[in-house]
């Protein structure tokens, strides 16, 4: 499989940036069915800050499986933002393995990546993004 650009791009209503690394999502569709007013992908810029307040859109952002969608609050620059309840494993009918709460992942080359809230696992072995979950299971039709 061809590796996927890392891009990022921000989108802000002045309150709060929305923070999007596409190739992090496993295209759950949580965040656009949850608030279409701001997650449209039939729409450029799929992304519309302005169509929700800022704690609706933090809240829906919170439900993303994958990381692919996080935000700034812009008076809160640089704010580590950590999760103080228990790491919870599930493991995602057909998909990957969600685990909720603060980890740290150590990768193949010895480096730590802390990551908190939600982060998406693979389970069936195809993301180019390992071991984080890129969509792939979708794509080779994995079940389990």
């Amino acid at each position: 499989m061809e590796e996927q650009r890392k891009i990022t791009k921000k989108y802000s209503n002045g309150e709060v940036t929305i923070v999007w690394q596409p190739h992090l999502c496993v295209h759950s569709t949580i965040c656009f069915r949850g608030l279409p007013n701001v997650f449209d992908p039939r729409k450029r810029p799929w992304v519309t800050p302005e169509h929700a307040e800022s704690e609706t859109i933090m809240k829906q952002i919170d439900a993303c499986p994958s990381g692919a969608l996080s935000y700034l609050k812009e008076t809160n620059e640089d704010e580590d933002v950590e999760v103080s309840n228990e790491t919870i494993v599930e493991a995602t009918k057909n998909g990957p393995l969600l685990v909720y709460g603060n980890i740290s992942i150590k990768d193949h080359a010895g480096n730590f990546i802390k990551k908190n809230k939600v982060t998406a696992l693979c389970r069936c072995g195809a993301s180019d993004n390992k071991p984080f979950c890129d969509g792939s299971h979708t794509k080779i039709n994995f079940e389990g």
